[in-house]
């Protein structure tokens, strides 16, 4: 019996030790990963698109881009990330800039190549290492930092940010940052234009302390989400998970937003929840550079009733008001 006892004695304690063992490789493994590159640098040439200006704006723009990385301080932004035009160091005047709110356990750190390649279209593209971005506090502090860089006789930024000309991206739980950083804080009024893919859904944000309102949204705004299950489960209920961005939701988001508001919602045909960065890169540069940049050429993809996404079979349930 003591035998018996001994060996079963022996048999759990290596059970233990293998569970430990398991859990210290998986974290492990978690922050190694946590610190990978989750993009190849020329990812964007995956993309495919039979419209001309989606195709364009999703790959590389014209201008070298150079980049800084700035400890923080703060434990929750920790490193801010900041990629720009090359020739912003050696040449006088100002650029249009980016702030990107990160998706849910994701640092910019983990999508650098996104960061370059929207620099190279002439922005200040700023990101940082928060994970948890929903309230929207990092962006508005990143933002805060930046502007003071902007007015720092020391910094390459000196007197090179446009401050009419801010523009925010947002991604998911980021997405519902993004909509609370440019409603919530004292420099919301900074930001010109907001752009968002699959933002998580008003009762998703509220039931994970994100809680937003977009009817306090009084800059154009594009908003977009996958047709695919991860991010509409085609259900609804105040007791179910409907995905993270259904299509309700983004009707009634759409909706709540004043009449004079420039507004377009659109979701991308197909796409699941985790492809939304890459399959929305090509409107959403356009988007920027045609509110950020005045470019006109840019505009013809959103702009009247000949706007290009209306007859890109990328995209579908799409409603705008201009």
């Amino acid at each position: 019996m003591k035998k018996m006892l001994k060996i079963i004695g022996v048999v759990l304690v290596s059970i233990v030790v293998l569970i430990a063992a398991a859990v210290v490789f998986l974290l492990v493994k978690n922050k190694i990963d946590s610190g990978k590159a989750w993009l190849a640098d020329d990812y964007y040439m995956a993309f495919q698109s039979d419209s001309a200006l989606e195709k364009k704006y999703a790959g590389i723009g014209t201008y070298d881009v150079s980049n800084t990385v700035i400890k923080s301080g703060d434990n929750m932004i920790k490193n801010i990330r900041i990629w720009y035009p090359a020739e912003l160091e050696n040449k006088t005047g100002q650029y249009p800039m980016i702030i990107v709110v990160n998706g849910s356990n994701t640092a910019a750190l983990n999508y650098e190549a996104f960061f370059k390649r929207l620099a190279s279209w002439g922005f200040i593209v700023v990101g940082n290492d928060d994970r948890q971005t929903g309230t929207g506090l990092s962006a508005s502090a990143t933002l805060e930092y930046m502007l003071s860089l902007g007015n720092d006789k020391s910094s390459i930024f000196y007197e090179k940010i446009s401050q009419e000309d801010i523009g925010i991206v947002g991604y998911s739980q980021g997405g519902a940052g993004a909509v609370r950083a440019v409603t919530e804080y004292e420099n919301s009024s900074q930001f010109k234009t907001i752009f968002t893919g699959s933002a998580a859904y008003p009762l998703l944000a509220k039931n994970m302390g994100w809680e937003y309102d977009v009817s306090k949204i009084t800059i154009p705004y594009f908003m977009t989400a996958g047709t695919a299950s991860s991010d509409d489960t085609g259900k609804y209920s105040e007791n179910d998970f409907a995905g993270v961005a259904p299509l309700f939701s983004l009707i009634d988001n759409y909706n709540e937003i004043g009449g004079s508001v420039f507004k377009l919602r659109a979701r991308v045909s197909g796409a699941e929840h985790g492809e939304m960065q890459m399959r929305t890169d090509g409107y959403m540069t356009a988007w920027m550079l045609y509110h950020l940049q005045k470019d006109e050429e840019a505009g013809k993809a959103f702009i009247g009733e000949n706007a290009e996404i209306l007859s890109n079979v990328n995209w579908q349930d799409i409603e705008k008001n201009d």
